[in-house]
């Protein structure tokens, strides 16, 4: 469309970019004709239509979403990768390896041209290709032939012991070992761990058989679980994190207590000292590194660390949503800063000697004690500074210890495993089942830490104690 020749159409796109008309100049466009008015109405419709079709790229919303769920706020566009996916050019390609057993041999030829549909002309050039596949699965039924001979001493008939089954159970040990690893290990939810069976393994189960099975499981299992317990309380570095958990309805806790090569689960109805009480069952010698949750002072222990990370957020929350004030920058930044500076001289620990090391770490105290003796108006900054006076030995310990960290992410990394699980099953319906739980998790979880497969290894320690009576020891890590 064009324009009255007195204002053309670049003069009219002008004008619109130099912000919203007056009156004057709306009147001015008017007064040149109705196809001036037209052009300027049609310009701004696209304008506006352009900038909703923006809006609702960054909010991620249709025109028919509800207003109650529109969120409170837009997410900042993400920000873009500073280089592309994947290896450098130039590396090589990441492939699956060239199986070492081939199992089946299978011959393809084409009888004519797939395009034009000619006869063929037969070469000797060939190509290789291997696929790798699950066959067709048909359970394996065991006839078990079991001879009763007469004892003459004991005045009784015996048998041998069957150490591919537990006593009475028609289901084999991998049957019970994986059912139990899908649920207690990867999350899998009771209906879909039963679908898997039924049918793509081809074997019948119920809920209930399965559950008794694993209350079975844990019995026996029960050993690896105190031996758990006993490694964590004499490890040098313990990690400790905890979580809400459903029982029957009913708000129970998630105690995760790690390091490297375990990871021990509680599930107890107390977030407070009586939980920890039934952990510590004696003296902790090592150092406890936790978060600022005030149950952990009970715990008698040698040293502790406090996750500073907890620390900084804490600073970014009251930043963020609590209105701090005009006197809480000056404490915030001087305390980040200390942080900061103090986590950047434990990383660059090798590049000095011990003696400047140690000077240094001593100085980054002195700076902690100056800080919180320094009166401070903010009441954000009081309310930490009780935080800081009640933690001041807590909370540089990784300086002087070069094998505690300065956060807490190990726990934090252990305990989300059975989060996840958490969110599939929605927690425990009953004080068994949830005891089940935290043994049963602990096992497969720090299997797993230790680098053993943890259904061979299961299934292995199962016919060792229906062969002999007596559980094996828990296998050491893996060097």
């Amino acid at each position: 469309m064009t324009t009255s020749k007195k204002i053309p159409a670049d003069d009219l796109q002008n004008l619109l970019r130099n912000g919203p008309l007056t009156e004057k100049q709306a009147m001015d466009v008017v007064a040149q004709g109705p196809e001036a008015a037209v052009f300027v109405i049609l310009e701004l419709s696209k304008r506006l239509a352009e900038q909703q079709a923006r809006t609702a790229a960054v909010s991620h919303q249709t025109p028919s979403t509800p207003s109650g769920m529109k969120p409170p706020y837009q997410k900042p566009p993400g920000k873009r990768r500073k280089k592309r996916p994947g290896a450098q050019s130039g590396h090589p390609g990441s492939r699956r390896k060239t199986p070492e057993r081939i199992d089946w041999q299978a011959e393809h030829r084409a009888d004519h041209c797939p395009d034009c549909g000619g006869k063929l002309k037969r070469c000797a050039t060939t190509r290789t290709r291997y696929i790798e596949d699950i066959p067709d699965i048909q359970p394996e039924v065991t006839e078990h032939i079991i001879h009763r001979d007469w004892c003459p001493k004991c005045r009784k008939q015996v048998e041998p012991t069957v150490p591919d089954a537990l006593p009475k159970a028609t289901l084999g040990n991998r049957v019970l070992v994986l059912s139990a690893w899908l649920h207690y290990s990867l999350g899998n939810t009771l209906s879909q761990i039963v679908e898997v069976f039924n049918f793509h393994l081809q074997m019948k189960l119920t809920i209930g058989g399965l559950v008794q099975m694993w209350y079975r499981l844990q019995a026996i299992f029960y050993p690896w679980y105190e031996q758990i317990q006993r490694e964590a309380l004499q490890s040098a570095v313990l990690h400790a994190d905890e979580s809400g958990w459903r029982v029957d309805g009913k708000t129970h806790w998630l105690w995760c207590f790690t390091t490297p090569n375990l990871t021990f689960y509680m599930i107890d109805r107390s977030r407070g000292s009586p939980a920890l009480t039934k952990f510590f069952i004696e003296e902790f010698a090592g150092t406890l590194v936790t978060d600022f949750w005030g149950a952990y002072n009970a715990v008698v222990c040698a040293d502790r660390q406090m996750c500073l990370a907890h620390l900084l957020r804490e600073l970014e929350h009251v930043e963020k949503y609590k209105s701090p004030g005009e006197h809480w920058a000056p404490f915030a930044k001087k305390l980040r800063r200390l942080l900061g500076d103090a986590i950047r001289l434990w990383r660059r620990r090798g590049e000095m000697s011990d003696e400047v090391y140690t000077a240094r770490c001593d100085r980054m105290m002195q700076r902690l004690r100056e800080l919180i003796d320094t009166p401070w108006e903010a009441p954000n900054a009081k309310r930490l500074l009780k935080r800081l006076r009640r933690h001041q030995d807590d909370l540089l310990t990784f300086l002087y210890q070069a094998d505690v960290p300065f956060d807490n992410n190990a726990a934090e990394r252990a305990i989300r495993p059975a989060v996840i699980i958490r969110k599939n099953s929605y927690g425990n319906r009953s004080e068994r089942g949830a005891d089940c739980q935290s043994v049963l998790m602990s096992i497969f979880r720090t299997l797993k830490q230790r680098g053993h497969d943890p259904i061979r290894t299961m299934i292995d320690a199962l016919a060792v104690f229906l062969t002999t009576g007596r559980l094996p020891a828990l296998p050491e890590p893996k060097k």
